[in-house]
Order: structure tokens, then sequence, then C-alpha cells
């Protein structure tokens, strides 16, 4: 250790402390900006504006990181900070209530809405002044007084009950809204339009029951009868900032075998693999680069969760059984390449995937190195 310099002590003290104030001032011009994008959002709540505008998000990214160029600042710093201001003041603004779309939908029940994806839709509609009323289990030898008068009832219950439920769900009044909100689509939307003769909505909200916000958040919609019957529901989840992916439910479900179905196996089976084999986990993780700690992080995620839930989603639907054994012959196929050391092959394989990706791959390439950066700053081991 070299001896200390008064001279470079009292220098660098004086630079902390020009530091030590000028984050002071950034405190300051945070918190305005905080009682600013409140005052924002009690303005977009008093006419019915959706809280997240996207147009209005690329515009501020663009200006600021020009500016940000001609200070001679890093353009993707300053993004990335109004980004994660952005979050905040999100967050900010939908702490306040939001406009009723349709007020004279006179009662909204929710049958589940004490579960934790059904009470997130319960504090919503509660927050946007509709009468809203639960419908559980224990409740069912009143279900004809609740759903009395019902201009909506959402079903939010495990995909094993769904079907169930919904058959009892005879009664409905004419111009009530039935929906789901399960992840599988064809069949709730069989079993709804069996029971129900009015306007009919399939819902899939693609986000999990940890969820508060809708904000930037995707509800898929797929159409089951009298659309224009149930468009102010979906204009209400805009509202609430979400965005709305129309699709047809049969292109939903094949979609959602791969997106969800089979992702969420090959996760589980590589986890029952990891423990199988009896790997350390605290010297995975010692050990792991970014990009291997955040794939530990998606498994050991998973594991954190209701068994139950998962178990659902894969089970629903006895047609994942032949998505995830195509997926289980093509690693065999991947597998034989190695165990025949030709790499050619499977180099050959790697080109006509990268291919089929297209733009994709360097888009999400980009992605994932500021989605790194961020997970390598909060690592804690």
């Amino acid at each position: 250790m070299t001896n200390s310099d008064p001279e470079f002590d009292k220098k660098l003290t004086k630079l902390r402390d020009e530091i030590d104030e000028i984050d002071s001032d950034l405190v300051k011009l945070l918190h305005r900006r905080l009682a600013v994008t409140s005052k924002v959002g009690r303005l977009k709540s008093n006419v019915g504006k959706p809280i997240y505008d996207p147009a209005r998000e690329a515009s501020l990214f663009a200006k600021r990181r020009l500016q940000a160029s001609d200070a001679g600042l890093s353009p993707d710093l300053i993004e990335d900070v109004l980004r994660r201001l952005m979050r905040d003041s999100y967050v900010s603004q939908d702490a306040s209530g939001y406009r009723c779309v349709n007020t004279e939908c006179k009662k909204v029940v929710v049958v589940g809405g004490k579960g934790q994806l059904g009470a997130t839709f319960v504090d919503l509609f509660q927050r946007s002044d509709y009468q809203v009323a639960i419908l559980e289990q224990n409740d069912w030898p009143n279900s004809d007084a609740i759903l009395a008068d019902a201009g909506l009832v959402i079903v939010a219950v495990p995909i094993r009950l769904t079907s169930m439920v919904i058959r009892h769900l005879n009664n409905l009044p004419e111009n009530c809204i039935l929906a789901d909100l399960t992840s599988i689509k064809e069949s709730p939307l069989f079993e709804m339009k069996k029971v129900h003769a009015g306007p009919i909505v399939g819902l899939h909200p693609m986000f999990g029951p940890d969820v508060t916000s809708l904000i930037k958040q995707t509800i898929i919609s797929c159409e089951g009868r009298y659309p224009e019957e149930y468009q102010w529901l979906l204009q209400q989840f805009e509202v609430w900032g979400a965005k709305i992916y129309p699709v047809k439910a049969n292109e939903h479900d094949k979609a959602m075998s791969m997106v969800q179905v089979m992702r969420h196996f090959s996760t589980i089976v590589y986890g029952y693999h990891l423990m199988s084999e009896g790997a350390d986990i605290e010297k995975l993780v010692a050990m792991s680069s970014p990009i291997y700690r955040l794939e530990l992080i998606m498994v050991g995620r998973l594991f954190a969760q209701d068994p139950c839930l998962y178990a659902d989603i894969i089970f629903a639907n006895k047609e994942n059984i032949g998505m995830m054994k195509r997926f289980a012959y093509r690693f065999l196929e991947l597998l034989e390449d190695v165990s025949l050391d030709d790499k050619d092959a499977f180099v050959n394989m790697f080109n006509h995937v990268s291919d089929w990706f297209g733009d994709y791959a360097g888009d999400f390439l980009e992605e994932s190195k500021s989605m790194l950066l961020k997970a390598n700053e909060l690592k804690k081991h």
C-alpha cells in the first residue's frame, strides 16, 4: 500500500462531494418527475385514456438518444435510465383509479375471484367503480342470487376445473358477457357456447398471477359470439394498460403448445435432470456466465411456483403429447449427430435454423445483451 497523499485525498473528497451534490439534485428532479407523472395518470384516468402510450414512449426515446449523442453520452445508457424511470412512472400512474368504460354494466362476477389471477381482475374492476361480486366454491348454493343482474361473468379457476364450472353457468342473464381466463381456448369456448346464448369471449392473460398491473401486458382474445357486445370489455383492458391480441382459438392453442407447453415441459425435465445428476447448484451459479445464470434462474423460478399450475397446462390438451414427442425425437436426432461425430450435419442444421429465424436472430441477440447486463448487475452471489 502507498502512503496517503493529503493533497490527493483533498481533491478526491472535493470531487466526491460534487458527485454527492449532483446525486442529490437528481433525487430532487426524480421526485419532481414522479409528481408530474402522477398528475398525468389522474388526467388520463378522468378521460379513459390508456396509461401506456407506445407512440409517445418511442418518440421520447428517440429524442433523448439524439440529445445524449450530441452531449457525448451513451444513447443506450440514457435509454436504459429512461426505461427504468418510466416503469416507475407507470406504477405511480397505475396507483390511481380508472375510468369505467361501461357505466351500464350492473355487476361483474369473477368466479374464482379469491385466487391470485382472479383477485387481480377483481381489484382492477373495483378501481374502475364496477360493482364486483366473487363466486367461490362455497358460494354455489347462493349462485343464482350472486349471478342475478350480472353484466359480465369471468371464469378464473384452474384449467382442470374450468369446464365443470362453466357447465354450472347455464342460467345467466341474456345479455351477460361470459368469458374465461384459461390458457387453452377451444375447449372453454365450446363449453361456454353450450350453456349461454349471449355474448362470449375467450381470454388468455399472458402474465403470471404475481402481476398486479396490466401496463404493457398482453391479453389474447378469441372470438366466441357477438363480439360487438364485448368490445367495451376489451377497451377496459386497454384503459388499464393492456395490449389486446386477437386470434382464432385453434391458432391460439397451437401456438401455446409451443410457447408454453413445450417450454415448460423441457424446463421441468432439465431441472429434474440436474437433481438426478446430483448437480451442485451453488457451484453451478458461481461458475456461470450471465447467460447460463439467467437460464438457471428461469429453471429455479419455475420450481418455486405451484406444480399444479404447470401440471394443468401440460396435461390440459392431449394433442400436446404429439408436440412433445416430436421435440424428443429431434433431440435424439441431433444427439445421434454428436454420437457419430458428424459436425458437418450439426452445423448444417444450425445454419438452417438460423436462416429460419432471419432478422429475429440478430434482434434477439441485441435484446439479450441488455437483459444479460441487468442480470449481471443484480447478481447476489
